[in-house]
């Protein structure tokens, strides 16, 4: 399938308009046609299904098709069509379909809005949830085409409960070059919940100001230090250690505050020393003053290996504590990562020269052995890492 749309992108062209959109339109109803029967877990066939929708529009524009036969097809398409999880962008479509087309569209669209209603608070409870869905997408990129700000804000505000909203408002107006207003609305949604969409948008605020010369990089350093500051956490402290080396900022005078920020959540500090300070030593220290939990077996496991290199029988109670932890359960997965921590530790061992953690070592494969002689599958996975 993806062979075959790069076929048709480079036929554009050079081919004939006509025959070009008649074939990606056949395409595009047999694709729709075989991702509603098939198994896409992998994402492949959505994934072609995307660019026979983005192409579409484009081949219909030079085709020229007749406005009323492709009004009707757009409402089939997303109304009746074999699956409802694929938009049609009116604004993509604008070009083929002229001013009377859209002008159609709109009408069409207007009754099957009389025809279901408004959509009910509860919109879960209506028998209508898809229509009202299409309408809403449509009532959105419509606003778009027509390039009316209070109307971009008034759709994709919507409640203004969640952080989505006010990304999307954004993107929207930059659409319709508001980037002044758009930069407002990112900002706003960088303080409100929850956190992954409000990082979305802190990433969009940022970017729109660094798009516009009347902002520097000082601009771009105090909005991070808000969004840290209303978001303490490893990635925005990251994102913050960034924008004050871009600002020729002197970063040691921050760096305590930001840290007994992240101190709140353990985690967090040490996670930021390791990644974005790249200091081990740090982060290690971090790890025991701030009693970082003992089941966060990733952050210990990621902080282990990088602290090996400088105190390598300092990490050996680390890994054992995750070795056990793994073993709490009984799965072959858990078995061969035991087993090459195991095998890891039986080489720092020996790369100390230090006979007494060697035989430490030993003596716990030995003891994990005794006491889990039950499970074939662990001894097995031991004895395939070459362990005693």
């Amino acid at each position: 399938m993806h062979e075959a749309v790069d076929l048709l992108e480079q036929a554009m062209p050079t081919e004939e308009p006509v025959e070009v959109h008649a074939v990606t339109h056949k395409a595009l109803t047999s694709a729709i046609k075989v991702i509603a029967r098939a198994d896409d877990s992998s994402g492949i066939i959505g994934d072609a299904c995307r660019r026979l929708l983005a192409l579409h529009p484009r081949t219909a524009a030079a085709a020229s098709p007749p406005p009323g036969r492709l009004v009707d097809w757009m409402i089939a398409f997303q109304f009746d069509g074999d699956v409802d999880y694929f938009e049609l962008d009116p604004v993509a479509y604008a070009p083929a379909l002229g001013a009377d087309g859209i002008t159609a569209y709109r009408h069409r669209l207007g009754e099957i809005q009389e025809r279901v209603g408004d959509p009910p608070a509860d919109r879960f409870a209506s028998n209508h949830r898809h229509e009202h869905w299409v309408l809403s997408w449509n009532e959105q990129r419509l606003a778009v085409l027509d390039r009316d700000a209070d109307a971009v804000i008034r759709t994709h505000a919507r409640d203004r409960r969640i952080a989505r909203w006010f990304h999307d408002t954004a993107v929207a107006l930059v659409e319709i070059d508001r980037v002044d207003l758009a930069t407002n609305w990112a900002r706003q949604g960088a303080g409100i919940d929850p956190f992954h969409q409000a990082q979305e948008c802190a990433d969009l605020w940022v970017s729109l100001l660094d798009r516009q010369p009347r902002y520097d990089a000082d601009d771009i350093l105090a909005a991070r230090r808000s969004v840290f500051d209303r978001w303490p956490t490893d990635s925005t402290a990251a994102r913050l250690h960034d924008a004050a080396t871009a600002a020729g900022r002197a970063w040691g005078d921050i760096e305590e505050d930001v840290i007994n920020r992240l101190a709140q959540q353990p985690q967090n500090a040490v996670s930021f020393a390791l990644g974005t300070l790249r200091n081990p030593r740090r982060a290690w220290q971090l790890a025991h003053d701030l009693d970082l939990d003992p089941d966060d077996t990733h952050t210990w496991g990621t902080l282990a290996t990088a602290y090996e290199a400088i105190d390598p029988p300092a990490t050996l109670p680390v890994h054992a504590r995750i070795v056990e932890r793994d073993l709490t359960h009984a799965d072959a997965g858990h078995y061969r990562d035991a087993a090459r921590r195991l095998a890891g530790m039986r080489t720092l061992a020996a790369g100390t020269g230090d006979q007494e953690h060697i035989d430490h070592v030993d003596r716990l494969i030995a003891e994990l052995r005794l006491n889990h002689r039950r499970r074939p599958r662990l001894q097995q996975e031991f004895d395939r890492a070459h362990l005693p």
